[in-house]
């Protein structure tokens, strides 16, 4: 898949971030392909190596994560957990059992503003095909290899966090093959790898999100941070009453719209990924008081009503260049 740097920054829009491609690397370099009803994109140091081997590496990452973890596969070992009406330990895919873990301990970490039972809630208002009955994180548990619920109608969804980690298995493939250098993307998430080859970082454009056409809010350098937007513009439906497909759990509906956007840069992919759901759904004002309170590094784009228009909270002003 060919692009020009136009249709690069059209096609990464929607996802709130941007990364910049000056110097050697350029667009003919770049491999992209479809990925959990986005995309994703990675550009190699080593535009000249050999790149069929190494796309299909990110496709059998990609392929391996869908079928464990999609809600919309009837076959998928999270949809035959959900499924599974018994409170008997359950077996999980070994490609599951690091996001749920994951999931549950960022769940405990912002005290449910981030849950992995809340599919049956995201599907009433007609943003999944998770059904099953309302509980908590802290109701269902993990060990290796499997899992268990407190009540048999519970489930997972961990559609909040499986991009983050299959940004974070593409990056360790990319070590281990011996890349020094490259840059991921997934569904708009983004992990850099090294520097450049112009010899300067990596650097990621976050969007502004109330801009009717592409506009750079900030640009950031994550370095060895991972990068993750979460708003309501890319799934949300707009109308005289607004709806995010964002869910507050503690309120049980959608996530007010005070905030526009919010971009986390955090150790890994899994985290910065589900870290960013959960300020979105807090809304402007408790969710930049959480960042503050964790120590987070985000930016917070509001709509400038009960918060500043822009909030940068913990180190996120030391990545921005501009």
């Amino acid at each position: 898949m060919q692009l020009n740097r136009r249709q690069m920054i059209l096609g990464l829009a929607a996802t709130g971030t941007v990364w910049m491609t000056s110097g050697r690397v350029s667009a003919q370099g770049m491999l992209a392909g479809r990925a959990f009803g986005s995309t994703w994109r990675v550009t190699p140091e080593r535009q000249d190596a050999e790149q069929s081997p190494l796309r299909r590496m990110i496709e059998r990452i990609i392929a391996e994560i869908d079928v464990a973890m999609s809600p919309y596969r009837r076959s998928s070992g999270m949809t035959q957990f959900n499924r599974t009406r018994t409170t008997d330990w359950q077996p999980l895919p070994d490609t599951m059992i690091p996001v749920a873990i994951e999931a549950l301990r960022i769940a405990a970490l912002t005290g449910g503003a981030f849950d992995p039972t809340i599919g049956p809630l995201v599907g009433r208002y007609g943003f999944g095909p998770i059904t099953g009955d309302l509980g908590r994180y802290d109701e269902i548990s993990v060990r290796d290899g499997a899992a268990r619920k407190d009540n048999p109608g519970l489930t997972l969804d961990l559609c909040g966090i499986a991009k983050g980690y299959a940004l974070d298995q593409i990056a360790a493939a990319l070590v281990r093959r011996g890349e020094t250098g490259a840059l991921i993307e997934v569904g708009g998430e983004v992990i850099t790898l090294g520097a450049h080859p112009g010899g300067r970082p990596w650097q990621v454009a976050v969007l502004d999100p109330a801009s009717a056409r592409p506009a750079v809010q900030r640009i950031v350098v994550p370095g060895r941070l991972a990068l993750a937007t979460s708003g309501h513009s890319e799934n949300g439906l707009r109308s005289p009453i607004e709806i995010s497909h964002i869910i507050n759990p503690a309120e049980r509906r959608t996530a007010p719209m005070s905030i526009n956007s919010v971009t986390v840069l955090a150790e890994t992919g899994m985290q910065s990924d589900a870290l960013a759901t959960a300020l979105c759904a807090l809304g402007a004002e408790d969710g930049i008081l959480m960042a503050e309170n964790l120590g987070l590094s985000a930016l917070f784009i509001t709509d400038g009503v009960r918060a500043p228009r822009e909030v940068m909270t913990g180190a996120f002003a030391d990545h921005v260049i501009a």
